[in-house]
């Protein structure tokens, strides 16, 4: 049984005559299988669909040689015409029913084809998407150690504060305790003295009410160890808590970051409504009180 060429082959499996052109002429008529993968590579090119124009002949440069070469092509012609017709001839001899056969054997070798394809893209897509799950998980723990870090330097930085506060505390209860002492001892002192020339049975002569000295220091203005923070997200709802007077106002800001289901990547900073102020990289390093939001204050999340 005389075989189809690959040129016809292509065309009897319903592809189109440009594209099988193209297809024979890339993979140099080396066969069915290898013009089919050509195809399959190709079929997304953009100029897949182009007319298709076969390289041109050489010219010969060597006119003494010119009869010579004329007299090869006209033998060349006369033998290739000769090889047409008797392939012509072959073909004829090939039944309808064979044809049928190969072209369902081109077919069936067709679909494989594409069937391997499909598989060796599936495996591409699930590595792929292995190492984009990768890469999230890799990224996910990266955040964490930042978020991690950031909550040991604040929990370093709280118990810091604590301790600075304990001591400030102490030292102004050693104040006032001395403070106590002395008074006691300069106002004890002087009434006993002077009762002793009168008698000796009256009791000390107390300070009257209406002494200065009698009343104490004036009141000194209350000082704030804590602020009452109220924070606004993008999306209206509120976070509040409370932070040291000598936290910084980054200490507000991670809280935020940690708690205020805030969208991933998305870059903020803070801001004070009345009167209006906007936080910089430089405020976040100051302490509450310095920044005056102390004991409450309400602030606002805005977008970089």
């Amino acid at each position: 049984m005389a075989d189809l060429t690959t040129l016809e082959s292509l065309l009897e499996m319903g592809f189109d005559r440009n594209r099988a052109e193209r297809a024979v002429a890339s993979t140099g008529n080396q066969g069915i299988e290898q013009a089919m993968d050509w195809l399959m590579e190709h079929e997304n090119d953009p100029d897949i669909d182009e007319p298709y124009k076969p390289p041109a002949l050489a010219e010969t440069d060597d006119d003494q040689a010119g009869t010579q070469d004329s007299t090869s092509g006209d033998l060349a012609e006369v033998a290739s015409g000769e090889v047409s017709q008797y392939g012509d001839a072959e073909k004829k001899f090939m039944t309808e029913e064979e044809k049928q056969q190969q072209v369902k054997r081109l077919e069936e070798l067709m679909r494989l084809k594409q069937a391997e394809r499909r598989e060796r893209e599936r495996a591409e897509e699930l590595e792929k998407e292995k190492q984009r799950r990768k890469h999230g998980q890799e990224l996910q723990q990266i955040r964490s150690k930042i978020q991690d870090d950031d909550m040991k330097k604040l929990s370093e930085l709280r118990k810091r504060e604590k301790m600075e506060d304990k001591m400030a505390r102490q030292r102004v209860k050693e104040k006032i305790a001395r403070d106590r002492e002395e008074r006691a001892k300069k106002f004890g002192g002087g009434g006993s003295s002077s009762t002793s020339t009168t008698t000796t049975t009256t009791t000390p002569v107390q300070p009257s009410p209406a002494s200065p000295t009698a009343q104490g220091p004036p009141p000194t203005k209350k000082e704030y160890d804590e602020s009452r923070i109220q924070v606004r997200l993008l999306d209206g709802s509120t976070l509040t808590a409370v932070f040291k007077a000598q936290e910084p106002l980054a200490a507000v800001r991670v809280y935020v970051q940690v708690n205020g289901n805030m969208p991933e990547g998305q870059d903020f900073t803070l801001l004070s409504p009345y009167p209006r102020h906007d936080y910089t990289d430089l405020d976040m390093e100051k302490p509450l009180k310095e920044l005056g939001l102390v004991p409450s204050a309400v602030l606002v999340v805005i977008k970089k």
